[in-house]
């Protein structure tokens, strides 16, 4: 390795949290289910909506297209932790918002483990 491809130290962090949710759309009736058809451009409007009136810094909450897990559900990945969740209600959001963004702690029951697959489709955990 030549001295010019040593790793430098990263710059510090645009954001303290970066929050990307899965607004991809497929067809009707696809086997792996779409977040946008459950409802998830209207949950990530509301979660935008919510980080902005709650005074919480340094957080950006955008759409993202295919995370490549919607048969999970709406899901979100919040960054630079790499967490990925999945919700479904405005409830879920809010206890998102003040549990992982505003406490630094893990909303355990909506985490989405990292082999985790769909059993409705022959595969892993739930």
């Amino acid at each position: 390795m030549s001295d010019d491809s040593e790793r430098l130290d990263d710059p510090a962090l645009y954001y303290q949290a970066h929050v990307f949710c899965c607004t991809n759309v497929r067809p009707e009736k696809h086997p792996r289910g779409s977040c946008a058809r459950k409802n998830s451009v209207q949950l990530r409007d509301y979660m935008k909506k919510q980080v902005k009136e709650s005074g919480l810094s340094g957080i950006r909450v955008n759409a993202s297209g295919c995370l490549d897990r919607c048969e999970l559900g709406c899901t979100m990945v919040i960054y630079p932790e790499g967490v990925w969740y999945t919700y479904s209600s405005e409830a879920d959001i809010d206890e998102i918002i003040e549990t992982h963004l505003r406490h630094g702690h893990r909303v355990k029951r909506l985490i989405l483990e990292t082999d985790q697959k769909n059993l409705f489709l022959g595969q892993g955990k739930r």
